[in-house]
């Protein structure tokens, strides 16, 4: 009797139940909605999967989403063909926005929760030189130092040297996805003050690229990156065209093959003051220029430059002087054969010595674009350049580089006996690519220098260089 009242009980909840539907409805549809919520859990994890979302708990108050990025549009490889080289002056070069020298991005990695990617590159350069004489600068090649007979320093022997100072670092952020293809690009080596194998650091690149605007601290608008040529020295031809300044410039691409660049940049007025203790440099506008590029995989690219400047001094006796200064630029990189290439460039203009790669101060003379003349008038100088080489490939492994350069500066009445007239620089090696991330270089070097009174100096140099790299 006690087990009836529960039995009845069920019996009255079952009756119930098939009276009234509603509640088998009420349970179809929620066992329909668990369905599909299920099947959308699913499939948002495997799109996570797709996106390379990850997630992780990381602590009581739930869990923390990780999506890595995706390029989901490729760019485009660059017209302008990446040289095997121990330096790194093309892959620091800004380009047009969805371009690159390497659209498999190697090394790139990235960044959690953001459009963009990043690559840490380390480069190690450890050179070992033995000169004939004095060179003037035992870490690199310098034309300019070189002791003439008259200097005091000149010959003295044979002279060994090593040192690491051209090792770099550099940082790399694109965001390729991103509406204006965001670029920040950062490098350094250790040639900061001094000679002697000493590491000071010395920054080299730190600018941002975004919608084509380049900012930040970089090459000048007036230099070709990629026709420097393969050295296993550092410092490369005496008559390249190069400096790094402050800047701002604008990227026009005008169709597949032609681009135009104009911007301005951080002006610097290199006055000789030898004799006038009294005279310091001064600048009244940036200096402002432009340059046109045609570019072809094929056959290689051209270059046309210009530059624009104020050059000033001002001295309590000579009074506030300013000189206009141009130059004019011509330079290429040509395809030859199957991978053999030439690189030359041809400068010509008044008061832009500041540009010229082998601008260094030294005794008797302090600065290249404009010196006094005889009735104390501020002259702009005019300057030449020229530098050719060739790169041949002998095998997978083996590539040489044949390289020559000249300047001729002309001189003014204020300059001093020993300042800087004319400088050659010639250099030929045999590279060996041990393995895709290790280069051993063998370079002969000879350099020249003639001052304003005629004298000269000469030294020979051979040059073993190991070049490290993280990535290729």
């Amino acid at each position: 009797m006690k087990n009836i009242k529960p039995i009845m009980l069920l019996m009255s909840a079952a009756a119930a139940s098939a009276a009234d539907p509603t509640l088998d409805q009420l349970q179809s549809a929620v066992n329909s909605m668990q369905k599909t919520i299920s099947d959308l859990q699913q499939q948002i994890s495997e799109l996570k999967k797709q996106n390379g979302a990850i997630t992780t708990t990381t602590n009581m108050f739930g869990s923390v989403e990780f999506i890595l990025p995706r390029i989901e549009k490729v760019p485009e490889a660059s017209q302008v063909q990446p040289r095997e080289s121990l330096h790194d002056y093309q892959e620091a070069a800004p380009r047009p926005s969805g371009v690159t020298l390497d659209p498999k991005f190697k090394g790139f990695i990235p960044i959690p929760n953001t459009p963009a990617f990043i690559k840490f590159n380390a480069k190690v350069k450890l050179d070992t030189t033995v000169d004939d004489k004095n060179s003037g600068n035992p870490d690199r090649f310098v034309p300019a130092q070189i002791p003439v007979e008259g200097d005091p320093a000149h010959g003295g022997g044979i002279r060994a040297g090593m040192n690491a100072r051209g090792s770099s670092l550099s940082v790399d952020v694109r965001a390729p996805d991103m509406p204006g293809d965001l670029r920040l690009y950062y490098n350094n080596d250790f040639y900061g003050g001094g000679t002697g194998g000493g590491m000071g650091y010395r920054l080299k690149h730190l600018y941002g690229q975004f919608f084509n605007v380049t900012a930040g601290f970089t090459y000048s608008i007036f230099e070709d990156p990629d026709v420097w040529p393969d050295t296993v020295d550092f410092e490369g031809p005496n008559s390249m065209i190069f400096a790094r300044q402050p800047t701002v410039r604008y990227l026009m691409p005008l169709s597949e093959h032609w681009q135009v660049n104009f911007g301005i940049q951080a002006p610097s007025s290199e006055v000789d003051t030898f004799g006038l203790g009294d005279v310091s440099s001064a600048n009244r506008a940036p200096d402002g220029g432009a340059n046109v590029r045609w570019e072809n995989k094929d056959i290689g690219h051209v270059q046309v430059a210009a530059i624009l400047r104020d050059v000033g001094a001002v001295s309590p006796t000579l009074g506030d002087q300013h000189v206009f200064g141009w130059g004019l630029m011509a330079a290429a990189g040509i395809n030859v054969f199957e991978k053999d290439s030439v690189q030359a460039q041809v400068t010509y203009g008044e008061g832009y010595f500041h540009f010229a790669n082998d601008n260094f101060t030294y005794s008797g003379f302090n600065g290249g674009d404009a010196a006094y003349d005889e009735a104390g008038e501020l002259q702009a100088l005019p300057y030449f350049s020229a530098m050719i080489g060739y790169t041949h490939h002998w095998s997978e492994k083996f590539r040489s580089t044949v390289t020559g350069g000249f300047i001729d500066l002309d001189n003014e009445f204020s300059h001093g006996p020993m300042a800087y007239n004319k400088t050659y620089y010639g250099s030929v090696n045999v590279i060996y690519q041990l393995r895709k991330r290790l280069s051993i270089g063998l370079e002969g070097l000879y350099g020249k220098k003639e001052v304003n009174n005629g004298d000269t100096g000469d030294v020979f140099r051979v040059q073993l260089g190991f070049g490290i790299s993280l990535f290729d």
